[in-house]
């Protein structure tokens, strides 16, 4: 089961559509691969408040395959990878099998 237990969320209004479980910047758009960011509690269209975490533990949807205690970053499609040469943006609890596969992450703030 995958979970959370965010410390600290914040309210943001999405500037693009938005995906419930992927990055989200602070301004309300889609954070570009490597980039840093939070991870939407919700989804919405532009104009709607999402609920964001930005500290504590989150439900992430992977991009790929990877182990427990992975450091992460947003691949293209803001979901969570194994890191290359991005901003941390958090470090796997739970591994995830494959693209699409739900993970619970700790945030990293940046």
């Amino acid at each position: 089961m995958v979970g959370s237990y965010s410390e600290v969320s914040i309210s943001v209004i999405a500037t693009a559509p938005i995906t419930q479980n992927r990055g989200i910047t602070l301004a309300g758009g889609v954070p570009a691969a490597g980039a840093n960011g939070a991870l939407a509690v919700t989804g919405g269209a532009v104009g709607e408040a999402i609920t964001a975490n930005v500290l504590g533990t989150a439900t992430a949807e992977a991009g790929a395959a990877f182990a427990a205690n992975t450091l992460l970053e947003f691949d293209s499609a803001a979901r969570v990878v194994t890191r290359a040469s991005g901003v941390p943006v958090a470090r796997a609890i739970t591994g995830a099998s494959g693209a699409g596969a739900l993970a619970e992450v700790l945030l990293i703030p940046n």
